[in-house]
């Protein structure tokens, strides 16, 4: 197994602007899954209860996602999460109910076949269920720590044990702020490094992101998108596809990771374009290459020569 994603597996209702859904694919691992999926074999550990629908677990398996690790529970009720966005913010979605359902009593046991995985994704779940999956594990080329503001506010000791084992932690700008109670996005990334990881990302929506290490700095822009249809998901899709890029290329270095952020940019434009997975689980490979082409141009100029006087 390549890329190994751990999280969630969920139901969703969504209400957007544009329009409302009910009962779709949701959850962390359903879209890093599918991001990754183009790029790498993929596995994912996971939770859900038999209601489950038989369609879900068909669109997983056509999409050659392993479900070996994904946990189905006789009676029980898959996670469910409703909620929706304000016509003004489509950066923050206001939650109307969380039913954890099977997903409280989640405990990750990775199948043998995984504990060799090069590439991780620790997806929004319990710290400590995270430090679990880090035991299962054997040698991994890069671990990546995607958290949120819950265990920030509520579990923050618990969170920084996982920060010092983890290679990489992806956060957004909001988040970033809120961890290191600092304003400027390079202060919290310097901070967030000190905590233990060797790569900060910080997604910052509409405005890119960024990548740091201790010695390196790289911004990458948005794709711009004239109209943004659900970003339900679009941090789990850039992490995916970050990882399924990563394996692809083979090599860990300061080029790769940078090629890995606009793959993951792209990815995650194209999940913001549809509700849920619809968008992400109908791309051909020449759509994503051409986005990528086209973001990676933004990212790109030629040497400036000004005449200084």
């Amino acid at each position: 197994m390549s890329v190994l994603i751990v999280g969630s597996v969920a139901l969703d209702d969504i209400e957007t602007p544009h329009g409302v859904k009910a009962g779709i694919q949701g959850g962390s691992a359903s879209y890093a899954g599918t991001s990754a999926s183009y790029f790498a074999p993929v596995g994912i550990v996971g939770i859900v209860g038999d209601d489950y629908p038989k369609r879900y677990l068909n669109y997983f398996k056509k999409r050659n996602i392993d479900l070996t690790g994904l946990e189905i529970v006789k009676g029980g009720k898959t996670f469910h999460w409703s909620g929706y966005y304000e016509a003004n913010d489509l950066n923050s979605a206001v939650s109307r109910d969380t039913q954890l359902n099977v997903f409280e009593n989640f405990d990750p046991k990775l199948p043998e076949q995984y504990r060799d995985a090069d590439y991780i994704l620790l997806g929004n779940i319990l710290p400590q269920l995270q430090l679990k999956v880090l035991d299962q594990v054997r040698k991994p080329k890069l671990v990546l720590l995607d958290t949120m503001n819950f265990w920030i506010t509520g579990m923050r000791d618990e969170l920084l044990k996982v920060f010092k084992r983890v290679d990489l932690v992806c956060i957004n700008d909001g988040e970033a702020r809120m961890l290191c109670d600092e304003s400027n996005l390079i202060q919290c990334g310097r901070q967030i490094l000190r905590m233990g990881p060797k790569y900060v990302v910080i997604k910052k929506g509409e405005h890119g992101a960024m990548l740091m290490s201790k010695k390196m700095l790289f911004l990458a822009p948005a794709y711009p998108l004239d109209k943004v249809v659900d970003p339900t998901g679009a941090g789990d899709t850039f992490a995916g596809g970050f990882l399924g890029y990563l394996d692809q290329k083979k090599t860990l270095t300061e080029d790769t990771l940078k090629q890995a952020v606009l793959a993951g940019t792209t990815m995650a434009s194209y999940c913001c374009q549809g509700f849920g997975i619809d968008k992400t689980a109908k791309l051909k490979a020449q759509e994503i290459q051409q986005r990528l082409d086209e973001l990676r141009a933004l990212a790109d100029y030629k040497k400036i020569r000004p005449r200084i006087r």
